[in-house]
């Protein structure tokens, strides 16, 4: 077997004989040497990674480790807001139920005391609302959203409290000047005997003033205070036998004398239609009766038009 070798620069060419046996030994050479550059190829694609990128593998794993670690963290802290942000709105709407538990009862009190009709308002059950389904996509309130109508809800609960307890001030303070008003007569049953004015007097005859009416009755028949107050005296008095003396306040003052007995003391607190004695005839008196006086700052008034104001 022959090749010809053919040079480029001077056109020459060289022939060389190879025989068979050098052929085969020329082709086994070839093939160990591409069968030793595939072995160490494979070699080196499954080989554990150089110390320098096991290292960079490493740094790599450590930098997410940590990235994680910080996103947690956040999630914890958000977590934590959230629920300190939940525990506040919480303890607000706690404390705007109670205020709304007050005011109801306040409102239960004067649909009890007939201030406000109870056909209109009904403070046991929740106020009547509706309307007609809406179709739009329902959505759910953001935390400052419920914080802001929370807020709103609690300055409007705080002007109704100033109104209500002004209304409640008001309806106390109308109720206790009613109870004050002076207005009746102070016997349950009698007549009058006596006007207020001058009169002859019952055991001298001559002309005498009479700072009050004389109610006659029943011996032993009640005596009622014609309005709330204070006693001032209650005891035995010249002239006046048994006698109660009840301050209503503003310069307002009643007496009621020649009681058989007395049912209160100086100092009590009495209200309107209380039995403060009992008719009787103590005294500078002809029979049983009361004796029953109107001073307004110190001046006596006629008790006739006190008594007629019962029956405006």
């Amino acid at each position: 077997m022959n090749i010809i070798f053919v040079a480029k620069k001077h056109g020459k060419s060289r022939s060389v004989a190879f025989n068979w046996p050098s052929v085969l030994a020329l082709f086994a050479i070839l093939c160990s040497v591409v069968i030793a550059a595939g072995w160490i190829g494979f070699r080196l694609a499954t080989a554990q990674p150089s110390v320098s990128e096991s290292g960079l593998d490493s740094t790599v794993v450590a930098a997410w480790q940590e990235r994680l670690e910080s996103q947690q963290r956040e999630i914890d802290r958000i977590t934590d807001e959230m629920r300190y942000q939940v525990d506040a709105l919480t303890l607000r709407l706690g404390q705007l139920q109670s205020r709304v538990l007050r005011l109801d009862a306040l409102g239960q009190r004067f649909v009890d005391e007939g201030l406000v009709s109870s056909n209109e308002f009904s403070f046991d059950r929740p106020p009547a609302v509706g309307g007609p389904e809406t179709t739009q996509e329902l959505e759910g309130y953001s935390a400052p959203e419920l914080s802001s109508m929370i807020n709103q809800l609690s300055d409007q609960i705080t002007s109704r409290e100033r109104q209500l307890r002004l209304l409640d001030t008001l309806m106390t303070r109308r109720a206790h000047e009613k109870e004050r008003f002076v207005a009746g007569r102070p016997i349950t049953w009698g007549w009058l005997s006596s006007r207020y004015g001058y009169r002859s007097d019952p055991f001298t005859g001559r002309r005498a003033w009479h700072n009050g009416v004389d109610l006659a009755g029943r011996e032993g028949s009640d005596i009622i205070a014609v309005a709330a107050g204070v006693v001032t005296f209650a005891g035995d008095k010249h002239g006046y036998g048994m006698l109660v003396e009840i301050d209503h306040g503003e310069g307002l003052v009643t007496r009621y004398a020649h009681c058989k007995a007395v049912k209160v003391e100086a100092g009590e607190v009495v209200e309107r239609g209380q039995v403060v004695a009992l008719l009787g005839t103590t005294g500078r008196s002809t029979g049983p009766h009361v004796h029953f006086e109107v001073i307004q700052d110190g001046k006596s008034q006629n008790p006739e038009k006190y008594i007629e104001r019962a029956s405006r």
